[in-house]
């Protein structure tokens, strides 16, 4: 691919000539052919009422909008011909003037990013009541207001984007095969840019390594891979360098919020207020505005007992790279601003963080909870959570570890976070089980393991279930021709939702076979019963496996049976962090020293999956919380942080071991019982870590520190700190 140097510009000219003509080179892909040929753009698939909503290029035509837009594509024999051929484009840019600040790109002089718009606000979202949230503040004893960032995260997942695309022209009909989070919806979008049947497009995912929701959506160079295998009768392949992943993966997070507390004379909350800035980037990606407003917004309430709640958020265009579900998906910007603001409260009232969360937590007994954002929390120990959370830490023991750290010449912090989400819910989920006649069971469904070991839980349920050992048990996934339907992976739904499709087509087998048994042992079915592998007649010692009815069939495959769940509501996993640092003060290096964790994911069905998805997600958040900043030239819209030597990933030395232990409260609305684990982790962990920090530097004054708490910023910090108290 061919991308733009500039942030904005003007494409005044594009020749390819060169190019097309240069070694290896089978042919040269611009915006005006897929423009020629009527091809469709990538369109958002959560559109808000009154939201400017522009098209975006497949390849751009007229006018870049970030660093790394495609502009072109070029097909050879090898890569390095293509790359060679790629240099060889010239592209005419007329730069225009550029703004990657959120503030700034809604000043009235700013560069218009979408002159169609008519300025670069996309959407002015708000959820609750803005009247009777400005009397509970004009009213209330006591308020708090916290400003805080929550930083832009590039994914970075362990296997870059990519596609093979080929296209049979005696069928005309596409095979797709492309590293995502689902087929179906990848295809059925495919379907209406190429103004197509689905029937036409067979999608297919293998193995996937990383998503973390990144991969989810549809691409440009999706489409643009596609077009040409069409346009040049030969498969294409094409696989994102580390570079361009960097400028052309959909991004996460970019918030700045002010968010304030009303509060009674005893801490008790009264009403909360949130006002955000949502960076949407150059572009809305396929979930990007619901991320930034109800995904997330309708966490706000927490764990807390909250009379009202009211949420303002205005999505921005500026000249970067889109923005969209990244792990947790607007749940951990949430927990972020509500668990900050929480300390921070428990700061100005002088109470322990425990203390300031178990006076406004919902009891048990409150159960089923109705919160003020609309939601029902089904079941919950809150404060048993905190409280184990707090014994398995060691937080009494803080004051000699602090004192202990002083003789050191270093600070040593504790934090505490709780957290609520809502996962697990959303559209249905189909599952098949089919049992061969030599006793072979596979399961087939439509969501997609990104390594979240999905093959594993699935085949514990049905083993569970049917009595069979898993190694006889196989998964087919990730293909939209064998597998009929499905809804992909993201939002924490693999087990809620998947798991409990499973379940259900497990349990249809279970019936027929037993069934199909009384049949063979000439028995009533009333007087089989199914227990540990066998289908026994009561009382007697006739018994027959799976396997041997399989056997005694007529056809190749014995059972074939379809599952379904459709969630009635989300589950909602909670839990408490507990983060201790050390910091250097000569330095301003944080050092993770303990971390704990107490969570309840509700039924827990393999504990060393959940412990793998919970070490996952935190290492994710203490990189989001310490290490991982985007940044972009103000002037140019240069991507300053390109590189994996610019841009600080988590690494082993920067993770202490994690202490995990899980409180099972079974969930009520799911049949399993179990509750939504993959995106926990990076949801408590920024406000945990980030407490730490701000305990660690309160003796200086500091009672806030931005994400991410790189060495440089806290440095500067406890430099001020000092400058201020030396002048006092």
């Amino acid at each position: 691919f061919v991308r733009s140097p500039f942030a904005h510009a003007e494409i005044t000219g594009i020749d390819a000539t060169a190019a097309r003509e240069a070694p290896g080179v089978i042919g040269v892909v611009l915006g005006a052919d897929l423009d020629r040929d009527g091809i469709g753009t990538i369109q958002c698939q959560a559109p808000l009422k009154n939201m400017a909503r522009p098209v975006r290029p497949n390849l751009a035509t007229t006018r870049v909008r970030h660093v790394g837009d495609p502009v072109a594509l070029v097909v050879a024999e090898t890569a390095d011909q293509a790359r060679d051929a790629a240099e060889l484009i010239e592209v005419d840019y007329e730069p225009l003037d550029t703004v990657v600040d959120m503030a700034a790109a809604l000043q009235p002089d700013a560069p218009t990013i979408w002159p169609e718009a008519g300025s670069n606000l996309a959407f002015d979202w708000e959820m609750g009541d803005a009247p009777a949230a400005a009397v509970a503040f004009g009213t209330a004893p006591r308020t708090v207001t916290l400003e805080l960032v929550n930083n832009r995260i590039i994914p970075n997942p362990m296997e870059e984007r990519a596609c093979l695309a080929a296209y049979d022209a005696a069928a005309e009909k596409f095979t797709f095969y492309v590293s995502s989070q689902g087929v179906h919806d990848m295809r059925s979008q495919l379907a209406a840019i190429f103004g197509l049947p689905e029937d036409r497009f067979h999608v297919l995912t293998t193995d996937v390594g990383g998503g973390f929701g990144m991969k989810i959506f549809m691409y440009p160079e999706y489409v643009a891979t596609l077009y040409a295998a069409r346009r040049f009768g030969r498969p294409v392949r094409w696989t994102a360098d580390r570079t361009e992943a960097f400028v052309s993966d959909d991004h996460g997070r970019d918030n700045v919020t002010t968010a304030e507390m009303a509060l009674d004379e005893d801490g008790r909350f009264l009403a909360l207020r949130v006002r955000t800035l949502a960076n949407m980037g150059a572009y809305l990606s396929n979930f990007g505005p619901f991320v930034a407003t109800a995904a997330g917004n309708r966490m706000l309430n927490g764990l807390y007992r909250l009379p009202l709640v009211y949420s303002n958020v205005r999505g921005v265009y500026t000249n970067t790279p889109p923005v969209d579900a990244y792990r947790g998906a607007g749940r951990p910007e949430a927990a972020f601003i509500v668990e900050r603001l929480v300390d921070k409260v428990a700061r100005e009232f002088g109470l322990t963080p425990a203390e300031i969360r178990r006076r406004n937590f919902i009891p048990p007994d409150a159960m089923p909870y109705k919160t003020a954002t609309g939601l029902v929390y089904d079941s919950g120990a809150f404060e048993k959570n905190v409280d184990d959370a707090l014994a398995a830490a060691d937080w009494d023991g803080i004051p000699s570890r602090k004192a202990a750290a002083r003789g050191k010449g270093r600070l040593r912090g504790i934090g505490l976070a709780t957290y609520v989400e809502a996962c697990g819910g959303g559209p249905p989920e189909w599952a098949t089980i089919e049992v061969a006649k030599d006793g072979a069971v596979t399961i087939v469904i439509g969501n997609q393991s990104n390594g979240q070991g999905h093959e594993t839980a699935y085949k514990q349920i049905v083993a569970d279930h049917l009595g069979v050992t898993p190694d006889a048990i196989g998964m087919i996934q990730g293909d939209s021709e064998r597998v009929a339907r499905g809804n992909g992976t993201g939002g924490s739904r693999a087990i809620p939702v998947g798991g409990a499709a499973v379940a259900d087509a497990a349990t249809k087998v279970q019936e027929k076979a037993r069934i199909r048994a009384a049949d063979l042992m000439e028995a009533a079915v009333a007087d089989v019963a199914y227990a540990d592998g066998n289908f026994t007649i009561i009382g007697t010692d006739r018994s027959m496996t799976l396997a041997q009815i399989a056997a005694r069939s007529q056809d190749p495959l014995a059972f074939n049976e379809d599952g379904s769940f459709k969630p009635p509501a989300s589950t909602y996993p909670n839990g408490a962090h507990v983060c201790e640092v050390e910091i250097d003060p000569d330095t301003g290096v944080v050092e993770v020293v303990r971390y704990t964790v107490v969570d309840d994911f509700g039924k827990v069905l393999n504990p060393l999956l959940v412990a793998g998805q919970v070490h996952g997600g935190v290492a994710q958040g203490i990189g989001q919380a310490l290490l991982e900043r985007t940044v972009f030239d103000p002037e140019t819209g240069q991507l300053l942080s390109g590189s994996l030597m610019d841009y600080a990933l988590p690494r082993a030395d920067v993770l202490p071991f994690l202490t995990f232990q899980y409180n099972e409260v079974p969930c009520t609305t799911n049949p399993l019982g179990v509750k939504g684990a993959g995106e926990a982790g990076a949801i408590g962990a920024p406000p945990a870590v980030i407490n730490a920090v701000v305990d660690a530097l309160a003796p200086f004054g500091i009672d806030h520190v931005d994400m991410p708490a790189t060495p440089e910023v806290i440095w500067r910090l406890l430099r001020d700190a000092r400058l201020a108290q030396a002048a006092e």
